[in-house]
């Protein structure tokens, strides 16, 4: 999947690794055509998510990955794509990054990390999700 296409808007400076990442604008226009080609996984704690989400991502903590593995297979299962995205996101894109670095290491080859997380998603994407 190295070949996505995109639409990077990074912000100056900002490093990119596309093996490993998919940018904001990317995740909004995918999740736009509601085909179910993209999982979103949320991988905040839950105070966090009370404060700021984005619809449809589901809740799975850093800490509870392993553990949820089943879960998302199961998201991936239910998906009418084959090989679905699985895109992670968290606060800035730091933790997002290790879990799917993680999930590609318990086979989930699809899984990306949203670039600069929902608080790039508020400035870039959507100023209703409120930024902290």
């Amino acid at each position: 999947m190295s070949n996505i296409p995109f639409d990077l808007r990074l912000p100056s400076g900002a490093r990119f690794n596309p093996e490993l990442e998919v940018s904001p604008a990317f995740v909004k226009e995918s999740l736009d055509r509601a085909d179910g080609s993209v999982v979103l996984i949320d991988c905040r704690e839950p105070g966090e998510f009370v404060i700021a989400r984005i619809e449809g991502a589901a809740l799975i903590p850093l800490g509870e990955t392993r553990q949820r593995l089943d879960d998302i297979e199961d998201m991936v299962d239910q998906s009418p794509h084959a090989e679905p995205l699985v895109v992670v996101h968290c606060h800035h894109g730091v933790r997002s990054l290790r879990v799917a670095a993680a999930l590609r290491e318990m086979g989930i080859s699809g899984a990306r990390s949203m670039l600069g997380g929902i608080d790039l998603w508020s400035k870039q994407i959507d100023p209703e999700v409120p930024l902290y």
